[in-house]
């Protein structure tokens, strides 16, 4: 009977450390595609996070970092958000039939006071939504959309200043 006791310790205790290992795998986040000229263009007052309603040659083409965000944006058609004018190319690994339209609609999964709420600000303040950036997380990708205002000339000459002033302020600092 000691024995058999210990043994199915010793089991418990090797799946517990198993379940643990796999629980950590899951929170991890790798980026795929990310905009950078967004935050170039825009000024971002606030960040969320979506889901995004994929094929599975689309998602096959994200993994391998085949997506550009760089021209997408966000529209509201029947109160669901669509992920607009963004190009997933197609995977090359299947035939031309299966595969998808590469700048097709794609619908993101948000819950709907979310998008209540999303709409709201929009249509308020005259923001616009942009997608910056796709990445797994665990086994889900996700988008992160940025709430935003378009930046005029002189504010972008303003943020250039900034980031220059706060170069040469590190670069000071380190010597």
């Amino acid at each position: 009977m000691l024995f058999a006791e210990r043994f199915f310790q010793t089991m418990i205790a090797k799946l517990s450390k198993k379940i643990n290992k796999i629980k950590k795998k899951d929170t991890s986040f790798k980026r795929l595609a990310e905009n950078r000229y967004a935050k170039f263009q825009y000024e971002i007052l606030e960040t969320i996070e979506a889901g995004i309603e994929l094929l599975g040659t689309e998602v096959k083409s994200i993994r391998n970092g085949k997506a550009n965000l760089r021209d997408g944006y966000c529209s509201f058609r029947n109160g669901e958000i669509l992920l607009m004018n963004v190009h997933i190319s197609p995977h090359k690994n299947v035939g031309t039939f299966f595969n998808h339209d590469p700048l097709r609609h794609r619908k993101l999964l948000l819950h709907k006071k979310e998008i209540i709420k999303i709409k709201s600000t929009t249509e308020k303040k005259g923001l616009t939504i942009i997608p910056l950036s796709i990445y797994l997380k665990g086994s889900w990708i996700k988008l992160t959309i940025g709430i935003g205002k378009g930046k005029k000339l002189h504010d972008k000459r303003q943020s250039d200043k900034q980031k220059d002033i706060n170069k040469e302020i590190k670069t000071a600092l380190k010597r």
